[in-house]
Order: C-alpha cells, then structure tokens, then sequence
C-alpha cells in the first residue's frame, strides 16, 4: 500500500526530481539551500508517494506541490488548491504513481473543504484523462510598438508612471481587486504572492510600474526585457486597468520604449480590444493557447456552495468522474430563493436530465463553456427522459462568464 504524505526533509529529492522532468538539459544541478530555498520557492507545500509508511522510506516515487489559495468563480470566493510540479523519475514511471498522487491530492483538498483544483499542464490531454480541462484561453499580441502611437494621441494628462518595489505591492491591491472581480478563477493574492509570485520572478524580477491618477493607481503593467540591442522584446505578462483611459495609458506607456524595443508582446484575455486599438491591426500576430486546466474536488460540495441566478430549479445530473469516486454518480439539485442543495443519489444509471463527464462540469460550472457549447461539441448530454426544459434550465443556472486565470505557478 502506497504513502502520501508531506515531504518535510527531501528537499534535495524534490529538487532532484523537479530539474530531471522540467529542465533536463541543465543537468541535475546540486542542491544548495540558499539557492533553492529562496522565499518563492518555498511557497506551497511538497507532497510525496512513498512504497510504503516507513519512516526510512525516503526516495518516494513521485512528487507535487500544492499552493493553497482562493479565486473568484461567479461572484464568491472559493477555496482553490494550485497543483504544481508533478514529477516522477524515469525508474519509476509507467506504473500509476502519477494517477494515485493525483487521487490521494484530490482527497486532501476535499479533507480541506477546497472546492477547485487548477493546473499548468505539460500536455493537455495527459491531465484531461485525470478529470481536468481548460479553464481559459490566453491571447498573445506581438508586434512592433510603433502600432500603439494612436494610444499617445487619447491618454488624458495628469496621470503619471512609477516604478513599484515589492514592499509596494499595497498599492495595487484596489485596482487588481477590479480586475479580479471581471474574471472567473482569478487568484486572491496574498503578501507572499505579491511579493514572490508577481514581483519575483523565478530566474530575475519583473519590472513592475504603476500608473497614478489623482493620487490612486488606475493601472499597471508587469513586465521583462527579452533578447538583445537590435532584437530586443518588452514581454507583458500582466496588464490591468480601471478604465479605458487607464488601458490607454499603459499602452502608451509601452509605445514610448519604441527607441529600446523592436517588438511588445501581450498575453491577455480575450476581451482586452488591442486588435482595436493599434493603428494597422493587420500587422498584429495574434495566437490563441490554452492557459491554465481546473477541475471541480467534490460535485455535491461545490454546487451546493456556489451563488446562482434568480431561478429556481431542480436537476438530475449524472456525472463521469474517471479517477475520485464521489463524483462519479447521480446527483440531485435543488436550487430556490432561500436554499441551494446538492446530493449524490445514485451511480450515474437511470433517468436523469443531463450526463456530463467532470471536465466539462469543471467547465461549466466555473463559466469557460456555455451548456449550447457542451452540447455541440458533444460534451453534454440531455437525457432521454429528461423534461423538455432541462437544457434551458441549466443554461440559466450556469450562464457563461468571463474566465481569466494568467499567472503561472
């Protein structure tokens, strides 16, 4: 029987690990504490699947990181665990250690009362068979700064640019709160996030500035500098604004790098209009990648914990949950002014009002997907005895929303 359990001691271990599966062309660099136990990388917690509860049992078979946070899906905050790091050494792949780890995570964060996991995969369709699926898209503008001199012409004066150090980070709580609320699974941060998550970067810093206006911050942008003299990139990987002057601003801001930089490039979510906003939107590059994967921990928890629109319903939903048990079953919804229940009832056999597998409820449930988009691409299924207005009262239950989450971990 398989242990998993905290990694308090093996550092070097999960170090070992960590460099052999996501940057084995650097070797396995020695272990030094000082080096590697900086603030950032010592956030989160390290978990291992050992052979066995042994005490001496220290060369576990794979490892992972959870990062205990909070995101905003449809209107509340929610409990959400970050699953990082998922690691296994050659000599001990191919045998399910991987999809155990994953089981034994899942259970931990129910014991933790966690409603959501979210993950950066290495391959889409290796976690996807584990019960996760793409939370959103990111879109990547790259082009020439010279396209944003139409942004220099709308900016309003008054306002003004100031570099932001870490301790600083207080500053730009208000707006990213703004920014947080527009998005679904966006992270509540945390001092230690700000400072060693945003601010810190994982080889160098970030440059981070701060547009001011009457005193507050309307908006800011975190940066770095790629490449060098005459083939120099300003790489955006963070862009939030209040309001449309504020956005303005800070693209005027990258247009005044033009003489340092011979490209800018934005990873943004889809409703951010820079296509509409340069000045020859033909000469943008624009590509849309999958970000980030979610998964819902526990179906009858987290339905019966969300905020719903005005509507009262009640719903069979069978649910296909290839790796926890206590999502793989019929559940029953209730939903009224007053009271939001949900049940697991059944194994998923008998008549029910819609079948989905976890995925595609993760999806659903957090806003990335419509009902119609589920159902169209055969995702989602009404039941044959299901009432003629099931899809349209889940429709109303689960509209879609705007999803966002950018940062990696």
């Amino acid at each position: 029987m398989v242990d998993y359990r905290p990694i308090p001691d093996e550092r070097d271990v999960f170090h070992e690990y960590r460099s052999y599966a996501f940057s084995p062309e650097e070797g396995l660099p020695a272990y030094d504490p000082d080096e590697h136990e900086t603030p950032r990388a010592t956030l989160g917690s390290r978990r291992g699947l050992y052979a066995s509860e042994a005490a001496d049992d220290a060369d576990p078979r794979c490892v992972c990181r959870h990062y205990w946070l909070e995101s905003h899906v449809r209107g509340d905050r929610h409990r959400t665990a970050g699953l990082a790091s998922v690691s296994t050494p050659p000599e001990y792949r191919r045998r399910g250690h991987v999809r155990q780890l994953l089981a034994r995570s899942l259970a931990e964060y129910r014991d933790r009362d966690i409603r959501f996991s979210v993950l950066w995969p290495f391959r889409y369709r290796f976690y996807r068979q584990y019960g996760w699926d793409t939370a959103n898209r990111v879109r990547t503008h790259e082009f020439e700064p010279s396209l944003l001199s139409v942004a220099t012409r709308e900016t309003i004066d008054g306002g003004r640019f100031r570099r932001l150090e870490a301790d600083e980070y207080d500053r730009l709580e208000s707006v990213y709160a703004t920014h947080a609320n527009r998005y679904g699974l966006a992270l509540e941060r945390d001092a230690d996030w700000w400072r060693y998550r945003i601010f810190g970067g994982s080889d160098r810093d970030p440059f981070v500035y701060a547009y001011e206006r009457d005193g507050d911050v309307a908006g800011y942008l975190v940066y770095a500098m790629e490449g060098g003299q005459g083939d120099r990139r300003m790489d955006v990987s963070e862009l939030v604004f209040a309001d449309r002057e504020a956005l303005l601003s800070l693209l005027a801001f990258c247009y005044r790098h033009e003489s340092q930089v011979q490209r800018v490039r934005f990873d943004l979510p889809a409703d951010v209009p820079i296509r509409d906003l340069v000045r020859d939107p033909d000469e943008v590059e624009t590509t849309v990648s999958d970000g980030p994967m979610v998964r819902i921990v526990d179906v009858a928890e987290t339905l019966s914990a969300l905020s719903y629109p005005d509507h009262d319903a009640s719903l069979m939903i069978a649910v296909e949950d290839p790796l926890v048990d206590w999502n793989d079953g019929t559940f029953a919804l209730e939903v009224t002014d007053e009271t939001v229940t949900c049940e697991r009832v059944g194994d998923g056999t008998g008549a029910v009002d819609i079948r989905l597998e976890i995925g595609a409820l993760s999806q659903l449930v957090v806003g990335t997907r419509s009902v119609r988009d589920l159902e169209r691409t055969g995702r989602l299924e009404v039941g044959d005895s299901a009432a003629p207005e099931a899809f349209e009262t889940l429709a109303a239950l689960f509209p879609e929303t705007d999803v966002y989450l950018g940062e990696f971990f």
